[in-house]
């Protein structure tokens, strides 16, 4: 097909100044394929886990859960599942800030320059807080 030279080509990304809007933009897709992908995982082996009976959850819960008393693989995945559901719970957040981001920028509000790169801004601190919050507090308890 050939381009008509008077239309002007489409700018590539390296034209464009990274900010912050660009990247919560990004982030929320990716945080939208993480809880989806690494939820549902979870959430099928959890089910499984039920399904299979108490040995198969006891098993469920020890590499999930606490490694106590365990050693080797037990003690490695579990530090890994603990990594992946702080990972999975800022995801959660950063998608749900991002979500009322979006929702307000759909009632036409926050499309000034300034406000839009503050909320998105804030999205990430949002996230990253409640995130910290709700882990100190569920390591408390």
């Amino acid at each position: 097909m050939a381009r008509n030279p008077g239309r002007p080509l489409s700018p590539h990304l390296t034209i464009w100044k990274w900010g912050p809007h660009m990247l919560v933009s990004i982030l929320h897709r990716a945080t939208g394929v993480a809880l989806a992908t690494g939820g549902a995982m979870l959430f099928t082996w959890w089910l499984s886990a039920i399904a299979s009976g108490p040995d198969a959850y006891a098993s469920f819960s020890r590499y999930v859960i606490d490694a106590e008393g365990s050693g080797g693989l037990a003690m490695f995945t579990t530090l890994l599942a603990k990594v992946a559901a702080v990972g999975l719970t800022w995801a959660f957040f950063q998608h749900m800030a991002t979500g009322i981001r979006h929702l307000v920028l759909d009632l036409g509000a926050g499309y000034e320059l300034k406000t839009n790169r503050t909320f998105a801004r804030l999205t990430m601190v949002a996230s990253t807080l409640l995130t910290l919050i709700l882990w100190i507090w569920a390591w408390r308890n």
